[in-house]
């Protein structure tokens, strides 16, 4: 079977299962994007001029803690205005994760939603490693010395700058100094948290009340680019193979009972068609061994057959030790001047579908690819609610399920899907051009035993949730 048929009988497979009415927005919320985060130490400005300390980007990665906690991911900092096209407009942000209450609760009669969400910043937590990691001197791309100011012996901050960067060794060197963390999830235990570098890309374990690196997962040598550069631009055009810049691990799943992880590349490999490509890796690693299998996942096409135009994924979510709810999703939107237009969760079941850990190329890669069945038309949900497209965040990018909750005498599971919103507070464009507040905003879905049957809840080995 050519490429072309198999990609549309995917699409026909993913069009069939149509998302499932009962899948509803229950809450939303937001937090000031205008405002800093509590790492205070870190407020001079950037490079660009941006606090060091913005509280923005937080919708990156979303990981549910617990009871009513969630930690809440920013990626590399804030780069989305130009200043330095040398670095890629990237600056010394300190990758960080922030540890949120969001207490969902039910609503006063008469309100639009079902329940009221009321989230708040409880702390934020800096990563570093204790031995020494590489910074650039800043002479290539006509900056300072890349070092962090906030460096000690046996404390070495990680950094967004994207010439942190040993020339010498591949992107799978783990002592460089820049990280672009996209994915974050809680171990059972509540000690540690696992985090997805799209840099690298790697997979990176981190004490969760310190911030320190603990340990290193490293993806198979396929993943990695030969030829690392402070552009996005030169590492594309400098590699035959690996992961497309900017565009590596986005998204990353734990088990419900601890034992793995999966990790899921935004775009496919330079080797499987680059950013155009039809399909993407999922892949998966053994936490005791650090074995990874690897899966094939179709985008959807969201072009023509003739001309292709193919989505990315930001986020995937473990329903359970074999099925995923994956976050795939267009770049339109609020925050980009555009209507979104396509905004969905899959629901895909890896179980009995071919490892492709040996496999390469478009063609041989989307004969593999897992089938999906459409859980969620986001666009579409929201629009339900008088939301309109030019108003859906363009930047979907978080996704974890939360608390259970009681609607009308029936328990009910919940999907939180937060957004990403590159550190701009504000946004001024042709559809907003007297300006509008672009907070850091969440999005809370209920859905029931049906929906999603095969859903277990992360076994958290601390809970002791208080009675509400």
């Amino acid at each position: 079977m050519n490429l072309k048929l198999r990609l549309a009988l995917l699409a026909a497979l993913a069009a069939a299962g149509t998302a499932h009415a009962s899948v509803d927005l229950v809450a939303t919320a937001s937090l000031d994007g205008h405002r800093g985060d509590r790492a205070v130490r870190t407020a001079a400005p950037l490079e660009n001029g941006a606090p060091g300390n913005l509280f923005g980007g937080i919708g990156s990665g979303l990981a549910y803690a617990g009871c009513d906690s969630f930690l809440a991911m920013p990626d590399r900092g804030p780069n989305a205005v130009a200043y330095d096209a040398a670095a890629d407009d990237t600056t010394s942000y300190i990758p960080r994760f922030h540890t949120l209450r969001m207490t969902l609760a039910p609503s006063a009669a008469g309100a639009a939603l079902p329940f009221t969400l009321a989230p708040r910043l409880e702390d934020t937590t800096l990563l570093w490693d204790a031995f020494g990691l590489y910074y650039g001197d800043g002479r290539g791309v006509n900056l300072p010395d890349g070092t962090s100011r906030l460096n000690r012996p046996f404390r070495h901050y990680f950094s967004g700058r994207s010439d942190n960067a040993d020339p010498a060794h591949d992107s799978g060197w783990p002592l460089d100094a820049r990280l672009d963390p996209e994915g974050i999830r809680m171990d059972a235990g509540g000690e540690a948290v696992y985090v997805s570098d799209e840099y690298g890309p790697y997979v990176y374990k981190f004490d969760r009340r310190s911030g320190r690196r603990l340990d290193s997962y490293a993806l198979p040598a396929a993943f990695e680019v030969a030829k690392t550069a402070p552009t996005g631009d030169a590492e594309i055009a400098g590699n035959a193979s690996g992961r497309v810049a900017n565009k590596g691990m986005e998204g990353l799943a734990i088990t419900p009972d601890g034992r793995a992880l999966l990790g899921v590349m935004q775009a496919a490999l330079l080797q499987d068609g680059g950013a155009g490509g039809a399909v993407v890796r999922i892949a998966r690693i053994d936490l005791a061994t650090h074995r990874v299998h690897q899966y094939a996942y179709p985008l959807t096409n969201l072009g023509s057959a003739k001309k292709p135009k193919y989505s990315g994924v930001s986020e995937i979510v473990a329903v359970n030790d074999h099925q995923l709810l994956v976050d795939e999703r267009d770049g339109k939107g609020f925050g980009d001047g555009s209507v979104a237009g396509f905004k969905h969760v899959y629901l895909v079941d890896l179980d009995g579908v071919q490892e492709v850990g040996q496999l390469a190329g478009a063609d041989v890669l989307a004969a593999a690819a897992v089938p999906k069945t459409d859980f969620l038309d986001v666009v579409a949900a929201l629009g339900r609610h008088g939301i309109a497209p030019e108003d859906v965040p363009a930047k979907l990018e978080g996704l974890a399920f939360g608390p259970d909750v009681e609607q009308d005498g029936q328990r009910r599971h919940t999907l939180f899907i937060a957004n990403d919103n590159d550190f701009l507070p504000d946004v001024t464009d042709d559809l907003h051009p007297a300006g509008a507040d672009n907070p850091n905003r969440f999005f809370v879905f209920a859905f029931d035993e049906a929906d999603l049957p095969g859903y277990q809840p992360q076994r958290f080995a601390h809970l002791g949730c208080p009675r509400r």
